[in-house]
C-alpha cells in the first residue's frame, strides 16, 4: 500500500512539473505592463494606451500602462524596463526621441537593445499662447534675436525630437531661446497656455485640440509642408528660413518595444496581436481624427528605421554641440 501511494504521488508530482513547464512557456499567462517613458497625456502615452487596448482584444490577458518618466531623453523609463526580466511581461512605451539618450549620457546602450513596434507619428510645429503678441514666426524670431536666450521655450524633455527641432530652428534662423525642459509634451503645452513659457514645440497631434480650442496659436510647421487646421493655414517654417532644410525635418516614430533578447515566441505573440490591432478600423479612425500617420513596422524593419534615426539624431546633436558622449564612442555610425 505504501509503495502504491508513493508511486502515485511521484506520478502526480511529475505530471504537475511538466504542466508547470508548459504553462511557463505559454506566453502570456499573466498581465503585461507597459512602462511609458514620457508623461501622461503626451503623444507616446496616448498612442500606447490606444494600441495596448486594441492588442488586448487579441491576447488572453490585460496590458496595464504606467508612466516611468524622467532622466535624459526618457532614460529612466528605459532603465526601468531594461532591469526587468526579458520575458515579455514588461514592455517599454517609447518614441524616436529616446535614441538620443546614449549621446546625452543617460543610457549606455545602442538602441538595438530593443525589439520595437512602430505605431506612427505626427509632424512638429511651433505655437505660442493665444494671447501672445507674436502673430508670425518671423515676429518671434526677431524678438529672440533682439534678446538672445531670454525667451523661454518648452519642447518636451532634453534630447526629445521636440528639443532637437527647437535646436534646429535656432541654427536655421540664428535665434536663441531659453529652453525649459518638461517631463513630456503635455506639461510643456500646459506651461505655454499658463504663460510660463512664450512658445512650445510639440507635435500637431498633441496640439490639435488646443489649437482648435483657441488656447494655442500656431505659427509654423517644422516640416516642408503647410497644414490646414481650425480654419487656418499653418505655413512651413522652411518658407521663411531655408537653412532649416539642412537639419529638418526629423520624423516621429512612436510605439513600444520588448527586449531584443526576449524569446522568439514572445516576439511572435506580440507581433500577431500588433498586426491585428494595426489593421483594425479603430486604429485607422483614431489616427485620422488625431492627425497621426500610421506606421506598422516591427522587428528588424523597425530596428532599421530606429538605427537611421539614432544615427541622424546623434550626429545632429553632435553638430549642434549638444552631445555629451560622442556617437563614435558608442559605435553609432555616421549617416
Amino acid at each position: 500500500m505504501k509503495i502504491s501511494i508513493t508511486r502515485t504521488l511521484a506520478a502526480l508530482a511529475l505530471t504537475g512539473g511538466i504542466a508547470g513547464v508548459a504553462a511557463a512557456q505559454d506566453y502570456p499567462y499573466r498581465d503585461i505592463t507597459t512602462a511609458v517613458v514620457w508623461g501622461a497625456g503626451g503623444g507616446t502615452d496616448t498612442i500606447n494606451r490606444m494600441i495596448m487596448a486594441e492588442m488586448e482584444k487579441h491576447l488572453p490577458v490585460s496590458i496595464n500602462v504606467i508612466n516611468q518618466t524622467g532622466g535624459v531623453a526618457g532614460s529612466n523609463g528605459m532603465v526601468y524596463a531594461a532591469n526587468q526580466p526579458d520575458d515579455g511581461y514588461t514592455l517599454v512605451g517609447l518614441s524616436e526621441s529616446n535614441v538620443t539618450a546614449a549621446v546625452q549620457g543617460g543610457w549606455d546602450k545602442k538602441f538595438d537593445y530593443w525589439y520595437p513596434f512602430i505605431v506612427g507619428g505626427s509632424p512638429d510645429l511651433i505655437s505660442v499662447p493665444a494671447d501672445s503678441p507674436h502673430d508670425s514666426l518671423s515676429d518671434l524670431i526677431e524678438a529672440a534675436m533682439a534678446e538672445p536666450g531670454s525667451i523661454p521655450a518648452a519642447a518636451g524633455g532634453a534630447g526629445s525630437i521636440h528639443h532637437l527641432n527647437l535646436l534646429a530652428l535656432e541654427q536655421g534662423s540664428g535665434a536663441r531661446f531659453k529652453f525649459v525642459p518638461y517631463k513630456g509634451s503635455a506639461p510643456g503645452q500646459e506651461a505655454a497656455i499658463a504663460g510660463e513659457v512664450a512658445l512650445v514645440v510639440t507635435s500637431l497631434a498633441e496640439q490639435a485640440a488646443l489649437i482648435e480650442g483657441g488656447q494655442l496659436k500656431p505659427l509654423a510647421m517644422l516640416t516642408p509642408d503647410s497644414v490646414e487646421i481650425a480654419g487656418q493655414t499653418v505655413p512651413s517654417a522652411f518658407d521663411s528660413y531655408a537653412g532649416l532644410s539642412e537639419v529638418l525635418p526629423l520624423k516621429q516614430a512612436i510605439g513600444f518595444a520588448v527586449h531584443d533578447s526576449a524569446p522568439e515566441n514572445v516576439k511572435a505573440t506580440l507581433a500577431g496581436a500588433f498586426e491585428k490591432a494595426m489593421a483594425s478600423d479603430t486604429v485607422a479612425t483614431w489616427a485620422e481624427v488625431n492627425k497621426y500617420d500610421i506606421g506598422g513596422q516591427y522587428g528588424e524593419a523597425a530596428q532599421a528605421l530606429f538605427s537611421t534615426l539614432e544615427s541622424t539624431f546623434a550626429y545632429t546633436l553632435k553638430d549642434l554641440g549638444a552631445a555629451k558622449v560622442m556617437p563614435e564612442d558608442l559605435g553609432i555610425e555616421k549617416p
